[in-house]
């Protein structure tokens, strides 16, 4: 049987996408220019920029070429396409960050947050900092919003989720209903350690071969966490909970069973009432007269949680991330037990520095307001 041609809308519909991924790889582009990128002839490519004319995604920028030739005009996405908004709330503070299609920044707020962190207290600096990161844009509305968060987060509802001995967060808080009069979106809230992941997965992309697909990062810092990528995607687990391993059994100091956070309570490195880690007290310790005892302890109890997680999620790869996880002592005691189980699992170093988890989902914000822009040419058809 021949091969059913597409129907003249799926056609124009398959030529407005190319013209807008054009525009999207290069913010101004003549006819001539979009026909050559996206090698659709010129009136096919022509009527595509009609069309989009039409709808308000594509405008004429008024500026005209010079030189030899016919004049050509260029064209650009409008202006009031749409803004993507990209938030972490963290116990350093909440960020806020708004982003047009090309990734420009617009406008950007911070505002710290003292402990104990109530959810009143984070949801009033939550809605002041995002206002103020897109408060005088021309980009539009608010089309895209992603939320990192340094707390559990519910599959199902988007809530911040308060667990015992919680590290930041006292209570639960919904970002999606916080954040709502200012988006016409969905809010996409997740654990700022599955970003994390996804900002590693993004960093080593360009790999040769297949890409990192399946693999376990893990978090040491102030908290401790977990993100389980298999097939490509975060898993995130029934209730959105999984990755919570403050509370895995581990090797304490005294050579017995304890939670992999009451090691640090052992040690006398975590802050009163808290998972949190004392960071600093921590980094002390690793350099001080009993570093080589506390880098044995500390080792030992990351690498009992190391070789669960490989023992259920069967990675090609363990990333270590964290403020005191990265630490070149800690990863050179870690590296000295992969050779000892029976199934070693090569560790590496995180490739992203600084905030990975706010990258992370500054990147899929803005991968999601370029979708969006997509799916508006689409619906004219």
């Amino acid at each position: 049987m021949p091969t059913p041609k597409p129907s003249s809308s799926v056609l124009r519909a398959m030529s407005d996408e190319a013209v807008l991924h054009a525009l999207l790889r290069t913010p101004r582009l003549t006819r001539a220019e979009i026909a050559a990128s996206t090698r659709l002839s010129k009136p096919t490519a022509a009527e595509a920029i009609r069309r989009l004319v039409g709808t308000g995604l594509v405008r004429d920028t008024g500026e005209r070429t010079s030189g030899r030739g016919g004049v050509g005009t260029y064209y650009a996405l409008a202006p009031d396409v749409g803004l993507a908004l990209a938030v972490s709330i963290a116990p350093t503070g909440i960020v806020a960050e708004s982003m047009d299609t090309a990734g420009q920044l617009l406008g950007r707020h911070v505002e710290p947050v003292g402990r104990p962190a109530s959810p009143k207290t984070v949801a009033r600096l939550l809605i002041k900092t995002a206002r103020s990161a897109v408060r005088g844009t021309a980009a539009g509305p608010v089309r895209v919003a992603m939320v990192s968060a340094a707390d559990p987060v519910d599959r199902a509802t988007g809530s911040l989720v308060h667990l015992p001995d919680a590290p930041f967060l006292l209570g639960a808080l919904s970002p999606a209903r916080t954040l709502a009069p200012l988006v016409e979106c969905p809010v996409v809230v997740d654990n700022d350690v599955n970003w994390a992941a996804r900002a590693e997965q993004a960093a080593r992309a360009t790999d040769a071969g297949a890409g990192l697909n399946d693999f376990v990062y893990l978090h040491l810092g102030e908290g401790l966490g977990c993100a389980v990528v298999a097939d490509g995607e975060v898993r995130r687990g029934h209730s959105g909970l999984a990755g919570e391993i403050a509370h895995l059994i581990t090797t304490g100091v005294d050579g017995g069973a304890v939670a992999f956070t009451g090691v640090f309570d052992q040690l006398g490195l975590r802050h009163p009432d808290s998972t949190a880690i004392d960071v600093a007290a921590l980094r002390a310790r690793i350099v001080g007269v009993d570093s080589d005892q506390v880098i044995s302890i500390l080792a030992a109890a990351v690498w009992d949680v190391i070789t669960a997680v490989i023992g259920l999620a069967d990675p090609q790869l363990v990333v270590i991330g964290g403020d005191w996880g990265t630490n070149p002592a800690m990863y050179a005691a870690l590296q000295t037990r992969v050779r000892s189980v029976p199934r070693p699992v090569p560790l590496e170093l995180t490739r992203t520095g600084g905030n990975s988890a706010f990258a992370g989902a500054r990147s899929a914000a803005l991968d999601a307001l370029r979708a969006d822009v997509i799916t508006r040419s689409q619906h004219e058809h």
